[in-house]
């Protein structure tokens, strides 16, 4: 597992440099090894992963991946940095309203701007998208579920950065889709994180 684990680390940072959803200050990729306190961890501009403990005391540059899998058992992937209207939310509030069905169903509630404290009460509902000193922060339950929500978070930042900067209100869907949704990913979470306390990868999401 551990191999294919570093593997798909290479092809997940290769797709998110060339999307260009890597980018601000010391943008970062990491990849959970389920059974053990370790991850695959490194730098948008690294040619290989480092094999770090997430526990513990984490390597210089590692603390802030290392509190979320410490805080969310379902995570098994992040990235730190993000893409040029993922970075330019921070001066249009930082947090995306619920406005399209699979930005509730996937990336969940968006939690206020977080300064670097209380990062895990944050990450406490379930969502899998914050802004950490300005920089996006997405999570996933499993490496190809973070890709797609990179590019998720970075479409539906475009979309709110243009219409507020443009003047215009951008409005939440109806409360009982967001509810739904959400309920629907929270099951999705609760699954994943059964995975990972047996050793295993979660399973991918099907369907809506």
């Amino acid at each position: 597992m551990e191999q294919t684990l570093r593997q798909l680390w290479l092809q997940l940072r290769e797709r998110l440099v060339a999307k260009q959803l890597l980018g601000g200050a010391e943008p970062a990729l990491s990849l959970r090894i389920p059974g053990s306190d370790a991850m695959w961890f490194g730098g948008a501009q690294d040619d290989v992963p480092r094999r770090i403990a997430w526990r513990g005391t984490p390597e210089a540059g590692a603390a802030l991946h290392a509190a979320v899998f410490a805080a969310r058992n379902d995570v098994c992937a992040l990235a730190s940095g993000g893409g040029p209207f993922g970075l330019g939310l921070a001066d249009f509030g930082g947090a995306l309203p619920g406005v399209f069905d699979e930005q509730v169903r996937h990336l969940g509630r968006m939690a206020p701007p977080q300064a670097g404290h209380g990062l895990g009460q944050a990450l406490a509902a379930g969502g899998n998208a914050v802004l950490v000193q300005g920089r996006p922060l997405v999570l996933g339950m499993t490496g190809a579920r973070l890709a797609l929500n990179a590019e998720l978070f970075e479409k539906c930042a475009k979309a709110c950065v243009l219409a507020t900067a443009a003047g215009g209100k951008v409005r939440p869907l109806p409360w009982i889709v967001r509810y739904v949704a959400n309920g629907r990913l929270m099951k999705d979470e609760r699954r994943a994180a059964r995975r990972v306390r047996q050793g295993l990868l979660p399973e991918e999401t099907k369907g809506y």
